[in-house]
């Protein structure tokens, strides 16, 4: 299973209900049984196609949508976009398109899926069951997500012009000394998961070709990141590419961690260069943003600067304390604009930004910070 911006969230207390939309009954029937397992999720209807879905939520909405892809009448990325347009509700995608369609993946995100779940196109009953757990919990995800923000950010992005639990140290470990003094090299890293596909094109969409070097940790499958890079080029003023280790940290570029890997920014005279290295997961993700900030911290010290975005979980809250602590500039998303508060109020929980940012004020900071 391959699942985008997956992070585990706990409902709270409160039951999650949930439609399923399928043309499969095969998949409507196995996820009714596993779903209602959990005392968290209640599933209060499936229907084989959006038309049937839509005559049903007229009577009882659901909190999360479970939608394929493809499907008869009404394909669910159309469906997507008319719901979040009438009544913006928390939609997991679950189709095999995604697996081998990166457009209609991004598509579908683009259209206000808050999670992406691939399934195979054989053998989808026992894939269902082993992976319980992941679909559970994109679900659970969905469910915590501000969709309302989610929607806003896909409208102003539909308007735009193309133009187990480890930390840091397991990949790189701690150090006591205080990193080197200013160099007139510098640049911004940023770590971002749920929610952040939509923001970081509206970000970067804004950024003139002569703002400073950027890196980004997007929790994001392998294979799914490069693709990712290439819409963002086709968006941005800024080249963005997928980053590979050699690469130097230059204006003007912003270079996306691939997936399945971590990046580590390191220094190599007064330039910064970034090297991807394999390694465990480091809290829950591969990349992990808490890397990514530990190596800028360690290289980069005060010629640098920490975003933390919206996203599930903790990760980025204590790499992003590190820059804090080595006199970087440290910067959180504001809840309003944020889909999901759990990164930014995690990092915040631990004094670890200096400024607290909507996200719309993002771009000006980036600018502002390379003058």
């Amino acid at each position: 299973m391959t699942v985008l911006h997956n992070d585990h969230v706990e409902s709270g207390g409160r039951v999650v209900r949930v439609m399923v939309v399928d043309d499969s009954a095969v998949v409507r029937e196995v996820m009714q049984q596993l779903l209602n397992k959990q005392p968290d999720i209640q599933v209060i209807g499936v229907a084989q196609d959006p038309i049937y879905a839509l005559q049903r939520m007229r009577t009882q909405w659901p909190d999360v949508l479970v939608l394929d892809i493809e499907m008869p009448r009404m394909d669910g990325i159309s469906f997507l976009r008319q719901i979040m347009k009438d009544r913006p509700t928390p939609t997991v995608i679950c189709s095999s398109l995604a697996e081998h369609g990166m457009q209609a993946t991004f598509d579908a995100l683009a259209a206000g899926a808050v999670s992406i779940v691939t399934k195979p196109q054989h053998g989808v009953r026992d894939f269902l069951r082993n992976s319980q757990r992941e679909l559970v919990e994109a679900i659970r995800t969905a469910a915590a997500s501000n969709v309302r923000r989610l929607a806003s950010t896909r409208q102003i992005a539909s308007t735009r012009q193309i133009a187990p639990k480890l930390t840091a140290d397991a990949i790189l470990p701690a150090l006591a000394a205080r990193p080197l003094a200013r160099t007139t090299d510098r640049f911004v890293a940023i770590g971002v998961s749920t929610g952040g596909t939509q923001a970081l094109e509206e970000v970067l969409s804004k950024l003139p070709a002569t703002c400073p070097g950027i890196v980004i940790v997007q929790h994001m499958p392998e294979l799914f990141t490069r693709a990712f890079a290439q819409r963002l080029n086709s968006v941005c003023a800024i080249s963005v590419t997928e980053a590979k280790s050699g690469d130097r940290i230059l204006p003007g570029h912003a270079l996306i961690a691939p997936g399945g890997r971590h990046s580590i920014i390191k220094r190599s005279g007064a330039q910064y260069i970034i090297e991807v290295v394999d390694g465990p997961l480091v809290s829950r993700h591969r990349p992990s943003v808490d890397v990514l900030f530990r190596s800028a911290a360690q290289a980069a010290g005060p010629n640098a600067m920490g975003m933390i975005m919206t996203g599930m979980g903790d990760d980025g809250a204590r790499g992003l304390r590190e820059m804090f602590e080595a006199g970087a500039r440290t910067v959180a998303q504001d809840e309003a604009s944020c889909v999901v508060f759990g990164m930014p109020k995690e990092a915040l929980k631990l004094g670890a930004a200096r400024e607290v940012l909507s996200l719309d004020a993002f771009a000006g900071a980036i600018v502002k910070y390379g003058h």
